[in-house]
């Protein structure tokens, strides 16, 4: 069974950094290397947003609320994504879920996290 597990959430002063990790597990790393994925948001109150993606042509792909200033990277020998955060805001605070999807010939598989929370704040 595919299971994605954040960690690296916390407390943090505006301007400071994090870095979120996702660990897969139940997936050959040749499958891993294979899928893209992504990492995504949820404030208070608000619907969940995606911010990053990690394609598995080691391309990244940001949303113009996290460019230049989040990093994503992946290790497929090691199966994770990390995330790095850095000059955090008030409004980067939520939980932070990493989602792989896995495209097939006539369907996409996809995997949620439970999610990690960062809270930014002074």
């Amino acid at each position: 069974q595919v299971q994605l597990v954040e960690s690296g959430g916390g407390f943090v002063q505006p301007g400071g950094s994090l870095r979120l990790t996702c660990a897969v597990s139940g997936m050959h790393e040749i499958i891993f290397a294979t899928s893209d994925v992504d990492w995504y948001r949820q404030a208070p109150g608000k619907e969940r947003e995606l911010l990053a993606t990690s394609t598995f042509e080691h391309t990244a792909n940001y949303t113009e609320a996290v460019q230049g200033r989040f990093t994503v990277s992946r290790d497929d020998a090691k199966i994770s994504v990390a995330l790095q955060m850095t000059r955090l805001k008030p409004e980067d605070t939520g939980v932070y879920f990493c989602h792989l999807r896995r495209t097939l010939i006539t369907t996409t598989l996809e995997y949620w996290g439970k999610g990690t929370r960062v809270t930014v704040s002074s």
